[in-house]
C-alpha cells in the first residue's frame, strides 16, 4: 500500500522533534532517494538523525531511518543543488495541509551573499507521481523528477521545472478528521448521498487522507462486515462508526497504535496507525513504537531492491541480451540436431545403390529397390548426370556431413547450455546484489568473460572482494554464503576445507554455501538450516520444497576452463526445504 495522509501526519508529529536542528549532511544513494542528516546543536543528544525522502513509485515515503546506505562515487546533480542551498540550514517548521500526502520542510538558510532565506524541501507522496522538490519564495529551484508539459496527464498538465511557480497537486473537497467534529463527518456520511455504497468505499470519499485499510477496519468495527452498505446501517451501527472515528482522531493526536501486518510467510502486506482486527488470524499484527520504525521496516527491503535494480539496469540489459541470444542459438542447434537423426537414411540408400549397381545406369532419375533391412520396396531419387557409383557416393557424403554436424552440434549445445547456465547465475547474483561494490565485482567478472568492454581505468588493480555473507546455525556452526560467482569460486576452492560441507540448489541458479565443520560430524538441523540458506539465496527463494544438493567439499571439483562459479560434484545427497526469511534473519543475528 502507499503511505496515506493520516499516517503521514503521525510521521510529521514525530519529525517535529527535530525542529531547530541543522543540516549536517545530504546524500542521494539512488535516483529517487535523498537522505538529509540533521544534528541538534544544543541539549544532551547531539547525534545525527537521518530523514529519508523517497520518490519511488512503489516505495514513496518520508521518515527517519537507521539503515546504512551506500552512496555513488559522484553525487548526482540534485544532491549537489540540495547541498548548495540547504547545507548548514536550520529546520524551522514542518507543514502539512490538512491530511494531504504532502509535507513541507522549511529551512532557514544563508544564501551566497550572506542574507537569510527560507528554503522549502517538499515531499509529495503520490504513488508513481511522487516527487521531492526544493523551493524558494514559492518557485521551484529543482526536483528529483522534472515534469514537463504533458508529462503528468493525471494531474492535468501540472509541471515541475526549475524557476517556475510551484503548483500544489489537485485536491478533492473532503473533510479533514483533524479539524472536523466527528458529528459533522457522520452527517456527511449518512446524509443520503452514499446510501447505496459500501461503508468502506464511502468513507474515503468523505474523509481525506485515509487508506482503504482504515475504511475497512471502520466497517468491521461497526458491523463486523467490510462489505456492509451505508443505507443498511442501524443507529447502533452509526454509533459504532462514530466511536471508531473518535478513537482514530485521538490516535492522530498522539495515541496511535502503529501496526504492521504480515502473512504466515513473513511477507509484509499492509500497515496502519490503528489496531487492525478485520483479518482475524489471516495476518499477524506487529506493533511499533514509532511510525518511522514501521515505515523503515515496511519499505526498507523493497526500496533496497528498487535501488539496486536502478543501479544494475545496464548490467541486466547486457546479461539478458546475451541470455536471449544464447537461448535462440540453442533452439536452432537443437532443431538442426534433430534433423541429423535422419542421417542413417542416406547411408542405407548408398548401400542399396551399391548392392544393386549392376541394375542401374547413368541417366536414370529414379529407381525402385528392395530395402534389405525391411524387405519393403523403396523408391530412390537419382541424379541423371551421375553414374550409379557417383550417386551412391553422393548419399554417403550427405551421411558423413550429417554425422559430423551431429558431433559438432552436440558439443556446441553442451557449451551453449553451460553458457546459459552461467548467465542465469549472473542474473541471480545481480538480483541479490546489495551494494555498489558487489555490482562492481560482477562487472569485473563480465569484462573478464568478454561480455562487457573494458573501460578507461579498468586496468587498475582489482579491489579486494567483498566478504561472503556469514551466519551461525542453532548448534553454533559457521555458515558462509557466496554473493556472486567470483566469490563462490573463492569460497569453495580456496576458503573451504576438504571436510567442510558444500551446498547448492539442484538445477537452480544460486549461491555456494559452506558449513565449517571443523572436523566434526554435523547435526541434521545445521544441514537443514544451511540448505534453507542455499534455497533463500537462489532463484528458488519464493518457492517451496526447493531441492538442495549437499556433499563434502573434497567431492567438489572445477573443470578446466569452466566459467566462474561452475563446478561438478559427486557422492551428493539432496534435501527439500522451503525458504523462511525469519529463519534466515535469526541465523544472521546468531553470528
Amino acid at each position: 500500500m502507499s503511505l496515506d495522509g493520516a499516517f503521514l501526519h503521525c510521521v510529521k508529529e514525530e519529525l517535529s522533534a527535530l525542529i531547530g536542528a541543522r543540516v549536517d549532511k545530504i546524500s542521494q544513494p539512488s535516483r529517487e532517494e535523498v537522505i538529509v542528516s540533521l544534528r541538534m546543536l544544543g541539549g544532551e543528544d547531539r547525534s545525527a538523525r537521518k530523514i529519508l525522502f523517497s520518490a519511488g513509485g512503489t516505495a514513496a515515503c518520508v521518515h527517519l531511518t537507521e539503515r546504512d546506505y551506500e552512496n555513488p562515487s559522484a553525487p548526482p546533480l540534485f544532491c549537489m543543488i540540495l547541498r548548495k542551498h540547504l547545507s548548514g540550514g536550520k529546520l524551522v517548521a514542518i507543514r502539512q495541509d490538512g491530511l494531504e500526502r504532502v509535507l513541507f520542510f522549511d529551512f532557514e538558510c544563508v544564501n551566497e551573499i550572506g542574507d537569510k532565506v527560507l528554503n522549502t524541501l517538499t515531499s509529495e507522496i503520490l504513488g508513481r507521481y511522487s516527487n521531492v522538490i526544493l523551493m524558494r519564495d514559492g518557485r521551484v529551484v529543482d526536483s528529483i523528477k522534472r515534469i514537463t508539459d504533458g508529462g503528468d496527464e493525471s494531474f492535468t498538465g501540472r509541471r515541475i521545472l526549475p524557476n517556475i511557480p510551484y503548483e500544489a497537486p489537485p485536491r478533492a473537497e473532503r473533510l479533514c478528521l483533524l479539524d472536523t467534529e466527528v458529528g459533522d463527518v457522520i452527517n456527511a456520511l449518512f446524509g443520503g448521498e452514499y446510501d447505496t455504497q459500501r461503508l468502506a468505499k464511502a468513507l474515503p470519499a468523505v474523509l481525506e487522507g485515509i487508506a482503504p485499510i482504515f475504511a475497512r477496519e471502520c466497517a468491521f468495527y461497526a458491523v463486523g462486515d467490510v462489505d456492509t452498505v451505508v443505507g443498511e446501517l442501524s443507529e447502533a451501527h452509526k454509533s459504532r462508526v462514530s466511536e471508531f472515528l473518535e478513537n482514530a482522531k485521538n490516535a492522530l493526536n498522539g495515541a496511535a497504535s502503529y501496526t504492521l501486518l504480515t502473512d504466515e510467510d513473513g511477507k509484509k502486506k499492509d500497515f496502519s496507525f490503528v489496531d487492525v482486527k478485520e483479518y482475524g488470524g489471516l495476518y499477524k499484527g506487529q506493533g511499533f513504537n514509532s511510525p518511522s520504525l514501521l515505515l523503515d521496516e515496511f519499505y526498507g527491503a523493497a526500496a533496497r531492491q528498487e535501488r539496486m535494480k536502478q543501479k544494475a539496469r545496464d548490467l541486466l540489459k547486457t546479461v539478458n541480451t546475451a541470455y536471449e541470444r544464447v537461448s535462440r542459438k540453442l533452439e536452432l542447434q537443437k532443431k538442426e540436431l534433430a534433423e541429423c537423426g535422419e542421417r542413417e537414411v542416406f547411408r542405407v540408400t548408398g548401400d542399396l545403390i551399391n548392392a544393386n549397381i549392376y541394375r542401374l545406369e547413368k541417366g536414370m532419375t529414379r529407381c525402385e529397390l528392395e530395402d534389405f533391412y525391411t524387405g519393403e520396396p523403396r523408391e530412390i531419387t537419382l541424379d541423371a548426370r551421375l553414374t550409379p557409383a557417383q550417386n551412391a557416393q553422393k548419399y554417403y557424403n550427405e551421411y558423413r556431413k550429417l554425422d559430423t554436424a551431429e558431433k559438432k552440434l552436440t558439443e556446441l549445445i553442451k557449451k551453449g547450455g553451460e553458457e546459459r547456465e552461467y548467465l542465469d547465475s549472473v542474473l541471480d547474483s545481480i538480483s541479490r546484489a546489495e551494494s555498489d561494490s558487489e555490482l562492481s565485482e560482477i562487472r569485473r567478472e563480465l569484462r573478464e568473460q568478454g561480455y562487457l568492454r573494458a573501460q578507461k581505468g579498468d586496468d587498475r588493480p582489482s579491489k579486494k572482494l567483498s566478504e561472503p555473507l556469514k551466519f551461525r546455525s542453532t548448534e553454533g556452526f559457521e555458515i558462509l554464503v557466496g554473493r556472486n560467482n567470483r566469490q563462490n569460486d573463492l569460497l569453495t576452492l580456496k576458503t573451504a576445507k576438504a571436510t567442510d560441507i558444500w551446498l547448492h540448489t539442484k538445477d537452480i541458479a544460486g549461491s555456494h554455501v559452506i558449513i565449517r565443520a571443523n572436523g566434526q560430524t554435523l547435526p541434521e538441523q545445521t544441514i537443514v538450516e544451511a540448505a534453507m540458506l542455499a534455497a533463500f539465496h537462489s532463484k528458488g527463494k519464493s518457492g517451496s520444497g526447493v531441492p538442495v544438493d549437499y556433499v563434502a567439499v573434497k567431492f567438489v571439483k572445477k573443470p578446466a576452463g569452466a566459467k566462474p562459479g561452475m563446478v561438478i560434484f559427486t557422492n551428493n545427497k539432496t534435501l527439500y526445504v522451503t525458504p523462511d526469511e525469519s529463519v534466515v534473519e535469526r541465523l544472521r543475528e546468531n553470528y
